[in-house]
């Protein structure tokens, strides 16, 4: 069953160079990633609220399972890349099931 890992941004990044060299990281370890079965579904497309505001960012990342997510995010490559996400910006993040075929 896939899962899916959702990041919120709420407001801006305070720290642009420390969101920098988090996205870089993230780029460069796309190869690393693949492993993982990892397919970007939605990263910081235009949002339009239905109910209550608008996140500034919004990322979703679909992959086969929730161990597969789970490993992911716990990789080292993540980890490495994650404290300059967490020192840019205020995330929620997250991993939900999604519905069985």
């Amino acid at each position: 069953m896939p899962a899916y890992v959702v990041f919120i941004r709420d407001q801006p990044p305070h720290d642009p160079e420390q969101m920098s060299v988090y996205q870089a990281m993230n780029r460069q370890s796309v190869p690393s990633s693949l492993p993982f079965g990892i397919k970007p579904l939605a990263v910081y497309g235009a949002t339009e609220a239905l109910e209550g505001k608008a996140p500034d960012g919004t990322v979703i990342l679909q992959f086969p399972s929730m161990a597969k997510a789970k490993a992911w995010y716990h990789s080292a490559e993540y980890q490495a890349a994650l404290p300059y996400r967490l020192n840019a910006s205020d995330y929620r993040a997250f991993i939900i099931d999604g519905l069985g075929s």
